[in-house]
């Protein structure tokens, strides 16, 4: 067979073991929380937060979806025009025209160019959460956390493209195969380096202090079966106000992480919820779920890219030759944005069906529907939360089940109905 007709083959495998995967791995059957409930919870909830809430978000919706669309907008207009090409080519040129270049520089400026173009956005966003309490930053922290996550995105970008690249200059017949590959590998080393190297670069990191709640959070480790390498606290004060915790890593890199935030604001029965919370992922394996999600949709991604190249009035569009030339790194940009923006609602359901049964972990797990409900009450409340938001809004992006329906799982729990 022809390496089109294997790569045919290829994405027909890889698409049926990401739907499997979907399918058999996803919680798709999640707790009870009926509409009564949830309308009791919202009468439940001062009405001040209610209206704090929803003002805070209405405030920023339209730096969110303005970003949103000026991305898509500038992804199809350097993607599907040869304008992408010309700049790529432009950039690579004093640097002597060749691939390497041009794939470093030219994939560097094009991304640079959507991120500036977006920057107003990003601004006005911090605006508006300091405006509302929420930031603790001024705008030289806020700068530099922007120039942080530049430079990290710089060092994964150039490993990414300079591979990518390298292997559809020296595999020009099967790069698709070695890509896939390689994109597979990259996602799963991200998952394992991430927490280890690139967290720290934003917060600081300091082991919880020996105390009944670190003795209390690691007991409930234990008792779950969940092995962590250490229980730490985040310096997130530095640039908010937001409350949180999470389990990060895999294997010898997990541990809990707890927002300094938190301990402030909550007490420790409600830390120990949150916790709890964070624990079902690991227990469930959530995020070796979303890693394997992750490698198969990146490895089908690049498969789909090769059979895309033999769209010739695509790339007649964009002013290319081969989707596989540096110079279509903008097509392939404009691609990914286009699949993304599409598939989000579906990503959101994912994500909600695995919150919702992280939240069922923890009640099943501290048997303590009452602090549950009281915890989510204080997130939605410090964290300026919009307790039941719009339905188009919760369709289309929520990654969490929405307050109410949290605390109305907790009041379905304690009348003894489970999943």
């Amino acid at each position: 067979m022809t390496p089109r007709m294997w790569a045919v083959v290829a994405f027909g495998v890889l698409a049926v073991a990401l739907a499997v995967t979907v399918v058999v791995l996803v919680p798709w059957h999640r707790a009870p929380a009926p509409r009564a409930d949830q309308v009791a919870a919202l009468r439940s909830l001062p009405a001040d937060q209610v209206t704090a809430g929803k003002a805070f978000h209405s405030a920023l919706r339209p730096a969110g979806y303005g970003s949103l669309l000026v991305g898509l907008a500038v992804a199809l207009v350097l993607g599907l025009t040869p304008l992408g090409a010309r700049l790529i080519e432009a950039v690579g040129r004093p640097f002597g025209g060749n691939w390497v270049a041009q794939a470093i520089l030219g994939g560097i400026v094009i991304v640079l160019v959507a991120d500036l173009l977006t920057l107003p956005f990003a601004a006005w966003r911090h605006t508006v959460v300091s405006r509302y309490g929420l930031s603790t930053q001024g705008w030289g922290g806020w700068t530099v956390d922007l120039l942080k996550g530049y430079a990290v995105s710089a060092v994964i970008g150039v490993v990414a493209l300079l591979g990518f690249y390298a292997i559809t200059h020296f595999a020009p017949r099967w790069w698709w195969a070695w890509g896939a590959a390689g994109a597979a590998a990259l996602v799963v080393l991200l998952s394992f380096v991430l927490p280890v190297l690139v967290e720290p670069v934003f917060n600081r990191f300091t082991p919880m202090a020996d105390g009944p709640l670190r003795t209390e959070l690691t007991q409930l480790a234990r008792t779950d079966g969940v092995p962590v390498r250490d229980v730490l606290v985040a310096d997130a004060s530095r640039r908010t106000r937001q409350v949180n915790a999470y389990v990060s890593g895999l294997g010898p890199t997990r541990r809990i992480v707890v927002y300094d935030t938190l301990l402030r604001e909550a007490p420790p029965a409600e830390v120990v919820s949150v916790v709890a919370h964070e624990l079902g992922h690991a227990k469930d394996r959530d995020v070796l779920t979303g890693t394997l999600v992750g490698a198969l949709g990146a490895a089908l991604a690049v498969v789909a890219l090769f059979l895309l190249g033999g769209w010739t009035g695509l790339l007649r569009t964009a002013g290319v030759t081969s989707i596989a030339e540096p110079r279509a790194f903008a097509l392939l940009v404009a691609v990914v944005t286009v699949v993304g923006l599409v598939s989000t609602p579906a990503q959101a359901l994912v994500s909600r069906r695995t919150e919702a049964r992280a939240d069922a972990h923890a009640l099943a797990l501290t048997n303590d529907p009452v602090t549950f409900e009281a915890m989510q009450r204080r997130l939605s409340s410090v964290n300026l939360g919009d307790p039941d938001p719009p339905r188009w809004e919760y369709l289309f992006g929520a990654s969490h089940p929405s307050t109410v329906e949290r605390m109305a799982a907790a009041r379905a729990y304690a009348r003894g109905e489970r999943p």
